[in-house]
């Protein structure tokens, strides 16, 4: 088991859902934790209110920007001195028929949930080989593993984010590098809840087979497992209420 107290996360996407309530989990395991995200208001709020939990910090950082994930990881080395785990959490949803998607509405959801994790396998990687291992997740989604007839573009990001993921963890298995992905389902967070979604919401809680839909906590506790188990790398763990067992 690895021991996370003391050790270095950087979780982009952090200042909401998923990637908030992961920062706050690995506080809770006594982790010092780089809160990365785009948005800096958001980002710096909760990292000032997170502080009296642990070691925090706010860097803000564009994940579709090499030069902005380069720099959130030389950031992290120069505050904490490593870099011990990254949770490339940070993506967009997208919605629509194929024939009429644009390129530009596509390549931005490739940019930021594909290129995004290869920003953060590669700079992450160069670090982690430095310090002689570390913990790369990934976030892939359900919609990595089955498709979506709408969500084409979203469908083509995360199944590559569940390769991608399998492919770093054989390349670097031997540096002492895990590489794992954690799969949600549907989660209660931003716009995904009843008053928002109206009929639509109940649609969603009949795929899971569980009868709910996820919490984000739920899906932090499996980046904390993942991190933490020593044997586990290449897989991605879905985590969605029976929704891809059907």
């Amino acid at each position: 088991m690895n021991d996370l107290k003391g050790k270095v996360a950087v979780i982009t996407g952090g200042a909401s859902g998923i990637g908030l309530a992961t920062v706050e989990a690995f506080l809770d395991k006594g982790a010092k934790v780089v809160l990365s995200d785009y948005n800096a208001e958001d980002g710096q709020k909760h990292a000032d209110r997170l502080s009296d939990k642990g070691e925090v910090v706010f860097i803000k950082a564009d994940v579709s920007k090499e030069d902005e994930v380069k720099a959130l990881v030389e950031q992290t080395v120069e505050k904490f001195g490593s870099l011990d785990v990254i949770f490339n959490n940070a993506g967009i949803g997208a919605q629509g028929e194929t024939h009429n998607l644009t390129y530009e509405d596509y390549r931005k959801v490739i940019s930021i949930n594909q290129d995004g994790v290869f920003f953060g396998n590669k700079y992450a990687v160069q670090q982690m080989k430095k310090n002689g291992g570390g913990v790369v997740v990934n976030c892939a989604s359900i919609l990595g593993i089955v498709g979506e007839p709408s969500a084409y573009a979203y469908n083509a990001s995360k199944g590559a984010v569940v390769l991608m993921t399998k492919s770093l963890a054989l390349q670097y298995a031997k540096d002492n590098i895990r590489c794992a992905a954690v799969a949600p389902g549907y989660v209660e967070s931003g716009m995904v809840n009843k008053e928002a979604l109206g009929e639509y919401y109940d649609k969603l809680v009949d795929k899971h087979p569980i009868g709910r839909l996820g919490v984000p906590e739920e899906i932090a506790h499996t980046v904390v497992f993942i991190a933490e188990n020593e044997f586990l790398t290449g897989i991605t763990i879905p985590v969605d209420g029976g929704y891809t067992s059907q």
